[in-house]
């Protein structure tokens, strides 16, 4: 398939793009939120949210200097990530993290640089699926770095852009759609009310105001 010289699209990367209209946004907003919410279309999509999950537990882990050895996706859109020790912050960061990604492509859209979301996306699911032990895993995570690669690589300026909303879009509304679909059965909640000696409750409801207060700032900057 013809296209763009690969110089050509890397440069992108670095350039400024002009921002979607607030209305387009919104209306990107309204169908992710769709797919999010409706219960066909949040069996895939969760997918895509958990990767962002286990990711978050091996970079904060890592940060803090315990090696990770492995990390398994399931086909139910479960996830196990497994670090050389065990690490409150690490814990602490997987329902965290889908926002915190989110927030941070909505600041690189915010400041004209959308196209740098989706390269910024590959490497980091580059760098999960060395981490990935399981086949399910691996599929899954190769098919979402081949469809933004597309999209990358052979589309427009102007698809490149939707596509880089729709991530952020995508990412801090299933930040805020995985608490509430495990409000009473989170492992990671379990294990920090283990660590701290309190109920899983109050860690569940710290994700909650975290993930709905990073909805509200990076939608303003999405608007």
């Amino acid at each position: 398939m013809s296209g763009p010289t690969l110089d050509t699209v890397l440069n992108r990367a670095f350039e400024v793009q002009p921002p979607l209209s607030p209305g387009t946004s919104a209306t990107i907003g309204l169908v992710t939120l769709t797919a999010v919410v409706f219960p066909g279309t949040w069996q895939l999509v969760r997918h895509f949210q958990v990767m962002a999950h286990e990711g978050s537990h091996s970079l904060i882990g890592s940060a803090v200097g315990f090696r990770t050895t492995g990390v398994t996706l399931s086909r139910s859109a479960e996830g196990l990530t497994k670090l050389e020790g065990t690490s409150f912050l690490a814990a602490l960061a997987g329902y965290l993290g889908p926002s915190g990604f989110g927030l941070a492509a909505a600041k690189l859209i915010s400041i004209r640089h959308s196209v740098a979301v989706l390269w910024i996306s590959l490497v980091l699911l580059a760098v999960l699926l060395l981490l990935v032990r399981n086949w399910f895993g691996r599929v899954t995570v190769f098919a979402a770095m081949a469809v933004i690669f597309f999209i990358a690589r052979y589309t427009s300026v102007a698809a490149e852009t939707v596509a880089a909303y729709t991530i952020a879009w995508l990412l801090l509304l299933s930040g805020v759609r995985i608490v509430i679909a495990r409000w009473k059965g989170s492992g990671d909640a379990k294990v920090l009310a283990e660590m701290t000696r309190t109920w899983p409750i109050i860690w569940t409801l710290l994700w909650l105001a975290a993930t709905s207060v990073a909805l509200v700032v990076g939608g303003s900057m999405l608007a």
